[in-house]
């Protein structure tokens, strides 16, 4: 091995410079210059101590600090991604890169992860991956998990872990230093998993949610609760969603410096069949699924309510702007209805959809029936088994109403 105090015979490179201890040998670590630090660099410098022992790998390493740092310095500053250790420069790169899982997001879960993803920055963002173990794993997960007001959230600290755990792994594929020994630790721990969901609203708490919907003058969110509970798709696939201006997808609706993807008016025909495509399952197998809508009361009551002189453009608004609503203000609108309407606490607008499969299940419904209503991928999609599942659709609404009926009585 090269002694580290023997100056003579250390790698030289520019940037490489060595820092002395009180204890123990000089270790190498690169600078960047102090005019790209002034412009603002985010890199000022990067320890290179596991490299000690392999000279040409450090001088490589080096040389490619400052070869990102002139690249930075020259304009290309939004291209190039630097990783100097912290878990900060690591989220930014998994948040950045072009070839990163987090751009593959749809924009749902992307929203998700942005929230959790700021959460880290700001509690982890300043340590060194290198320089952290299972036991720092453990101890941020138990203040992920809990409020100062000592309130349990183990839900938000295992979705805060899945987006560190994408961050690493995404490191691991770049060839970080440390991500892959600290990915591997992370695969050791074991923590508390939230049990499943059993909020199934009834038929009279989505009626309730309806009649508050209607009270704070927006009448399309209770189109929308009907929708979900009646035909068991999930809310995205009515509500729809704003995409970045580059996404690959068409549309003429614009704003908010986006553009919406969504079913319009014109997806249900003159005989009240309407066809979508699950956002679950568009970028795989394109399975589309059709409803009925003749034979789901809530529906129906609510599109007689709305006349056929509005029913063009997007289907869902937020009437305030005449714009599809932003996820946002929807969550804070069903947070208000679902308070008004008396729904317990917790409740999510998704538990509509199993709300919907449950008042299938207790009236009798076949689990095919229902299988072939929520829609579940087939590689095969064929006009056969369209019919086939408008039928099954047919079924369960028929049986659902008459089972609903019969209890309101």
């Amino acid at each position: 091995m090269q002694n580290q105090n023997d100056r003579a015979g250390r790698p030289t490179s520019l940037g490489l410079k060595w820092r002395k201890r009180k204890r123990g040998p000089d270790v190498p670590y690169w600078f960047a210059d102090p005019e790209a630090i002034k412009a603002g660099y985010p890199v000022k410098s990067t320890n290179l101590n596991e490299y000690v022992d392999r000279p040409k790998i450090l001088v490589d390493r080096a040389e490619r600090l400052q070869s990102e740092m002139l690249k930075w310095m020259s304009g290309e500053r939004k291209r190039e991604l630097c990783f100097d250790g912290s878990f900060k420069s690591l989220i930014d790169i998994y948040e950045r890169d072009p070839e990163s899982s987090y751009r593959e997001l749809k924009p749902g879960p992307r929203e998700t992860y942005n929230v959790y993803i700021k959460r880290l920055r700001k509690h982890i963002g300043e340590l060194r991956v290198q320089r952290c173990d299972g036991t720092d794993v453990k101890r941020w997960f138990k203040i992920w998990r809990t409020d100062p007001d000592g309130s349990d959230h183990l839900p938000r600290a295992r979705m805060v872990l899945s987006v560190l755990k994408a961050a690493v792994t995404h490191g691991v594929i770049k060839r970080f230093a440390g991500c892959e020994a600290f990915s591997l630790i992370m695969s050791k721990l074991e923590f508390d998993t939230p049990e499943s969901r059993t909020f199934a609203p009834t038929a009279a708490q989505i009626i309730a949610a309806r009649k508050a919907a209607h009270t704070a003058g927006k009448p399309r969110r209770a189109l929308l609760y009907a929708l979900v509970f009646e035909t068991t798709g999930r809310s995205w696939d009515f509500l729809g969603q704003w995409l970045p201006l580059s996404d690959k997808k068409t549309s003429a609706i614009l704003g908010y410096g986006k553009k919406w993807i969504g079913p319009h008016w014109s997806a249900i025909d003159n005989n009240l069949m309407m066809k979508i495509k699950p956002t679950k399952t568009e970028d795989t197998t394109a399975v589309e699924i059709s409803f009925d809508l003749s034979v789901c009361p809530m529906v129906m009551e609510e599109l007689r309510l709305i006349p056929k002189s509005e029913r063009k453009g997007p289907m869902v608004i937020n009437e305030n702007t005449d714009l599809p609503y932003v996820y946002q203000t929807f969550r804070l609108g069903w947070n208000a209805d679902f308070e008004k309407a008396g729904l317990p606490e917790g409740m999510w607008c998704r538990d509509l959809r199993a709300g919907g499969v449950t008042e299938g299940g207790q009236a009798g419904v076949s689990k095919d029936d229902r299988r072939k209503v929520a829609g579940h991928a087939n590689p095969k999609q064929t006009e056969t088994y369209d019919r086939d599942q408008v039928e099954a659709f047919r079924r369960t609404m028929k049986t659902r109403t008459k089972f609903r009926t019969k209890n309101r009585a």
